[in-house]
């Protein structure tokens, strides 16, 4: 084992070795979720044609889940190696920027899928939903944790503390994660607020990935992918370019 595969294996080791904080508790926040969302709104929230609330909600909050803890891996990742000062040894290492990338996004997508595994495993039961289109499952799973890992690269990057980690999280990947229709059908928003969440690419992942489930979207799937894999060349190409130039870590 050499080069970028030691380093993801590294950070396999990492979020295994408290597994039951990375992905048990994960897991049982979306159980909660739920319970609660489940209970309280099964019935009264309009969704799609013989499709049951409870079995709607089971694609978002695992597609939801994907997402954060695809972003919290590698951010908390190199905040961390960074405050502890273990970044260095990394960079004494003769990786490029491409094997930094690789490694870090992923090992992002590893604990992502892991994690949405855990959650439709449980939730499942709650809501049988159906498998009309599985290609599209693991397309939209597979690129959205991507897309989170090389955003939380990003992040990572950026963020010089926890402080400011917790700012990125609260009021950029929260505000989006739940705009994003993973409780509730986008149509059922007022028009001002159903344009609001077109601009979220957030929304065009869990709407492609809750096609794969029930073979019906708020928007075509094929917009969806075009969308999503658009955003992932962007931020990708920021966070390369990023590692490329040693972005708060050699300078």
């Amino acid at each position: 084992m050499t080069g970028w595969q030691t380093l993801f294996y590294k950070e396999i080791l990492r979020f295994w070795k408290v597994g039951f904080q990375t992905v048990g508790a994960p897991v049982l926040t979306a159980v909660l979720y739920m319970l609660i969302f489940g209970h309280v709104l099964q019935g009264r929230v309009l969704v799609y044609d013989k499709v049951s609330y409870t079995a709607f909600l089971v694609p978002g909050l695992v597609m939801m889940s994907v997402l954060q803890n695809s972003f919290a891996n590698s951010s908390s990742s190199l905040v961390q190696s960074k405050i502890m000062g273990s970044l260095v040894f990394v960079l004494l290492t003769p990786l490029s920027h491409w094997h930094w990338f690789f490694a870090y996004v992923g090992s992002s997508v590893v604990r992502g899928l892991m994690v949405g595994t855990g959650v439709f495993a449980v939730t499942m039961f709650f809501g049988q939903p159906s498998f009309e289109a599985p290609v599209w499952i693991l397309l939209f799973a597979v690129l959205g944790s991507a897309m989170l890992g090389a955003l939380g690269v990003i992040a990572g990057l950026w963020a010089e503390k926890f402080d400011q980690m917790a700012t990125f999280q609260n009021f950029i990947i929260m505000p989006m994660t739940f705009l994003s229709g993973v409780f509730y059908s986008i149509h059922s928003l007022p028009p001002f607020w159903q344009k609001i969440s077109h601009l979220n690419p957030f929304f065009y992942m869990i709407d492609g990935f809750r096609y794969g489930f029930f073979g019906v979207s708020d928007v075509s799937p094929w917009l969806s992918l075009g969308l999503v894999l658009s955003a992932f060349l962007i931020i990708s190409a920021v966070a390369v370019n990023m590692l490329r130039t040693g972005y708060k870590i050699r300078h």
